[in-house]
């Protein structure tokens, strides 16, 4: 009897192992499913990307980020072969919310903004930015310092340009590196005509046409308006150089005529971000760029263009390689009226 017992102990105690393993694997593969729940991931196929990862966060409240940050990235791993992984502003809930305020409201509790995934901006060959007037917690704000003073590539579409409402955690020789107008060029100093009524028609700086990031880049339309980044009677700071100038047109159809009381402004541009340590960070900024602009094929070559530039792969730019949309593309309308527009919290699974 005691050999029987001490048989059966043993057989309970492997047994009580073994579940407690499987109870811990699953509890690991649970957790890593709401993590990816959190953010979309694509892998990169056949390209000259291969092996290079890029993160897109799609973070504003009025020009559609979160539909076409995602298209985006399906063009980089489908038809260049870059993984790619977007993230997204999300609400206490988990859900990717576009309606969430950024500045106090009266009688309301103002809630941080939240971008979780953002420790993959550790392994990122380049981050491409399209926030607008966040107010994260510091964690995340030292996260994407951390990012920019490194030294690798960036890219700022739209709003990315006045991305962060509260200040970045980053000075260099005890001055507050200011976002917008130091990293990126140029920051958002109004619209350059009318909100939502004009659209833009751009065209390429003629000195720049051989430039690598210009390479099979045409007829460039977008129906948002153009953006000012200096004031009247000024330019593009002297480290910047103008790529396409945006005509500003007395419509939103392409074929409408240019505006003539508005000049052309700059609203693509390239330069380099010198880091803490002297390390020379490739920077484009394209003030183009809502979920509509984007259904124009000039526009996402200029952008995908500029993604190899800032890495460094502008041998591998190609004229013919496609930039087509995968799937279905089907942006909602700019702009902040949210239940008219069908602008509402979702899943970031909806974004798939």
């Amino acid at each position: 009897m005691p050999v029987i017992q001490d048989s059966r102990r043993r057989m309970l105690k492997t047994f009580h192992s073994f579940s407690s393993c499987i109870a811990l694997l699953v509890a690991c593969a649970l957790a890593h499913a709401a993590d990816a729940d959190q953010w979309l991931t694509y892998p990169g196929g056949d390209g000259p990307g291969k092996g290079k990862r890029i993160v897109l966060i799609a973070a504003d409240q009025e020009y559609r980020s979160e539909q076409s940050m995602p298209m985006m990235a399906k063009i980089l791993s489908r038809h260049h072969g870059f993984d790619c992984t977007v993230l997204f502003a999300v609400n206490d809930k988990g859900e990717v919310d576009p309606t969430m305020p950024v500045y106090p409201e009266k009688g309301k509790e103002f809630k941080e903004h939240h971008i979780p995934g953002l420790e993959h901006l550790a392994k990122a060959d380049l981050v491409i930015f399209f926030p607008r007037l966040l107010t994260l917690p510091m964690a995340e704000r030292e996260l994407i310092v951390k990012y920019v003073d490194s030294g690798k590539p960036i890219i700022s579409i739209r709003t990315g340009n006045h991305g962060f409402h509260a200040p970045l955690p980053y000075k260099i020789n005890g001055k507050q590196v200011r976002w917008g107008e130091d990293i990126l060029g140029g920051s958002f100093m109004g619209h350059h005509g009318r909100w939502q009524a004009d659209s833009t028609r751009g065209s390429i700086v003629p000195e720049q046409k051989d430039h690598p990031i210009l390479t099979g880049v045409s007829d460039i339309w977008g129906n948002s308006d153009v953006y000012r980044t200096y004031k009247e009677g000024t330019s593009l700071p002297t480290n910047c150089t103008a790529l396409v100038w945006g005509q500003p047109l007395m419509g939103r159809q392409p074929t409408d005529p240019p505006n003539p009381k508005l000049e052309p402004l700059p609203v693509a541009w390239f330069k380099h971000w010198q880091t803490s340590e002297g390390k020379q960070a490739r920077v484009f900024q394209s003030t183009m760029g809502s979920g509509t602009d984007l259904e124009n094929p000039g526009l996402r070559r200029l952008i995908i263009n500029a993604a190899y530039w800032c890495m460094g792969l502008e041998s591998a730019i190609s004229a013919t390689r496609s930039v087509d949309i995968v799937g279905d593309y089907k942006p909602l309308k700019s702009g902040f009226n949210y239940p008219a527009l069908g602008v509402v919290p979702k899943p970031v699974s909806a974004y798939k």
